[in-house]
């Protein structure tokens, strides 16, 4: 749907659409907050909104980001953003905190700790709850990313939770993963980086100003053991970089290095390719997500499900007889 004004779009939707196409911060989080929600009504008018939204999607620089804590991801974030917005860019910044245990809210520290690049007009922050999803980011990211391309955004930024063996997930959404580093961390996160370097497009050593030896011993570790690996992509050699975001020192190096990225898979027609797989992947992510939501809202699931879970528990049957059991109950309706 290219037409602002067509289709299926209630009037304060299409207004919705017209305040983000023209860049509205307060149109554009209002947008998040629909998608966000898990009303079936408000799933609804998001689609739509998205649907119309989507021919305003696709020239921005798509940037996830993930790292050990304490690396200092949102020190770096708003080093860097500012960076940008000082060579006339807008910034979107997509950061997912931790959920709170009680509330299931955001507990928002990334946005608390960005105060500057926040205050800024040409940024927008944007701290989501990751709310149990797996990844390292929330279950609306990839909607809220294409809400800010549509807000006119040159940049929009991923920041995971953190570094874990599900923190991966913006691999598949973004255009470069960004791998920050600790140049002193020792050999206690091997484990970690062993589960990410494979997606790794370039790696940055941040906080290299505390330990310039420790800094240069680790980049060349790392880049040895990223020699060892089999590229991602054929035309990308991941680059090894330091920098210190606290004192700004590096940033323009890596702004440079993911612009030679761009280009790079743009020329060889590999970013194109690489979100072509990416929105086949979430179309049937959502797939998987909405049989499962069926699956469990079913009726005859529903009441047949306490005693299947009883006699599972109770070692009166397998799992997988169990399985087949509930199954067997939706086929009737396929």
């Amino acid at each position: 749907m290219s037409d602002l004004s067509s289709g299926p779009l209630a009037t304060k939707d299409r207004d919705l659409v017209a305040g983000v196409v023209a860049g509205e911060r307060r149109a554009l989080a209002k947008a998040i907050t629909l998608v966000e929600s898990s009303r079936p009504d408000h799933r609804e008018r998001a689609a739509a909104v998205l649907d119309a939204l989507l021919p305003h999607t696709g020239k921005s620089l798509r940037i996830g980001l993930t790292g050990v804590p304490g690396v200092g991801k949102s020190t770096f974030v708003e080093a860097f953003g500012l960076h940008l917005i000082a060579h006339g860019l807008k910034v979107a910044v997509l950061a997912v905190d931790p959920s709170s245990s009680l509330s299931g809210g955001s507990i928002l520290g990334d946005k608390t700790r960005m105060e500057r690049l926040t205050q800024d007009t040409r940024a927008f922050v944007r701290p989501s709850p990751s709310a149990g999803a797996l990844g390292g980011v929330a279950e609306k990211t990839r909607e809220a990313l294409l809400l800010c391309e549509a807000a006119g955004y040159d940049v929009v930024i991923v920041e995971t939770v953190g570094v874990g063996q599900s923190e991966t997930a913006v691999a598949g959404m973004t255009d470069v993963f960004v791998l920050l580093m600790l140049p002193n961390a020792g050999d206690d996160l091997q484990a970690i980086k062993k589960g990410i370097m494979e997606l790794a497009d370039v790696v940055i050593f941040n906080k290299a100003d505390l330990d310039a030896t420790a800094t240069e011993r680790a980049a060349l570790q790392m880049r040895a053991a990223l020699g060892l690996l089999h590229p991602a992509l054929p035309h990308w050699r991941p680059p090894v970089l330091a920098a210190s975001a606290l004192r700004g020192e590096g940033i323009e190096t890596v702004w440079q290095t993911l612009q030679d990225f761009r280009r790079t898979l743009t020329e060889s027609g590999e970013l194109a390719e690489k979100r072509r797989r990416q929105a086949l992947d979430w179309m049937w992510q959502l797939i998987d997500a909405g049989l499962r939501h069926r699956f469990r809202e079913h009726p005859a699931v529903r009441a047949t499900l306490p005693e299947v879970q009883a006699a599972v528990a109770g070692g009166g049957t397998t799992p997988t007889a169990a399985a087949q059991r509930l199954l067997n109950l939706m086929n009737r309706y396929f």
